[in-house]
């Protein structure tokens, strides 16, 4: 039996004795404290215990029967609960406290990491003083994880959780296994560490990996734009200064699409009779609500 009980272990140990709050467990050279709220089922004096060993919020030692969804060297899925701006993220490993994520650890920038709710696949660790932190999956472990795909994927809606994200773009693992990789081209915004998205699957590779996009279908991105400017058309009394033929530059600063976009919308709301174009100008018909 190890001499030194440190944070993290899950070891057996020796009722020693009762307390008030709790019980006493030893490994014969050193206690440590089972809390009353930490124990399940009955315990004896002279009982051989498994316990999980943690720092309390005072920094002590502490020991307790509920057994946490990692430990050292096993990896698994933990939920954010809390972000601390100067320390990292917490997460739930299943028991009373939750286990730090450096900063250290994280993006650089604060507004791709991740929020609550989020999760993370990830393991535990310690540091130089013992102390108990969650460890982020390496590339190498990740692709323990990780299924090939069929080709049969080709072009479906995914969901998926981001695991890494590098300036050339985001990677990510779907509910099924599947490792994916998003080029920065095919997103319009970087997503968070640990967050779920909906992807499309753009190519299936020889290996079983994906490429996918976080950009909408075209007949999506249609509607979204043509909606954009029927949204804008009310707020201007029907009538805006920009039609098919208005220059792409004055387009992309007002709307924040591409000329090709903005005509294709344009056509959509002609079609459906909601707009007229005359003299450079766009108007919503008259029987417009």
């Amino acid at each position: 039996m190890r001499d030194q009980l440190e944070a993290g272990m899950i070891i057996s140990l020796r009722v020693e004795r009762e307390a008030p709050f709790g019980y006493f467990l030893s490994n014969g050279v050193e206690d440590v404290l089972l809390h009353r709220t930490e124990v399940k089922g009955e315990v004896e004096i002279d009982q051989e215990v498994d316990v999980f060993l943690y720092h309390d919020k005072q920094g002590r030692i502490t020991a307790t029967m509920t057994m946490p969804t990692i430990q050292q060297g096993e990896y698994d899925w933990c939920k954010v609960v809390g972000v601390n701006d100067d320390l990292g993220v917490f997460v739930d490993i299943g028991i009373a406290k939750d286990v730090l994520v450096s900063a250290d650890d994280l993006p650089i920038y604060d507004d791709i990491w991740p929020a609550e709710g989020d999760l993370l696949y990830m393991t535990l660790t310690t540091d130089r003083n013992g102390r108990l932190y969650g460890k982020l999956a390496t590339e190498n472990i990740i692709q323990e994880l990780v299924a090939p795909a069929p080709k049969s994927v080709m072009n479906q809606d995914l969901k998926a959780r981001v695991y890494r994200l590098l300036k050339v773009g985001t990677f990510v693992i779907t509910e099924e296994g599947y490792r994916c990789f998003i080029h920065e081209s095919e997103r319009k915004e970087e997503p968070r560490l640990g967050q779920l998205v909906d992807i499309r699957v753009i190519d299936v590779k020889d290996d079983g990996s994906l490429n996918g996009s976080l950009m909408p279908r075209k007949q999506d991105k249609m509607k979204d734009d043509s909606e954009r400017i029927f949204d804008y058309l009310l707020s201007r009394k029907g009538s805006i200064p920009y039609w098919d033929k208005s220059q792409p530059e004055d387009i992309e600063a007002r709307f924040e699409m591409s000329k090709g976009a903005f005509k294709r919308a344009l056509g959509k709301l002609m079609k459906e009779g909601k707009i007229y174009q005359e003299d450079g100008w766009t108007h919503l018909k008259l029987n417009q609500e």
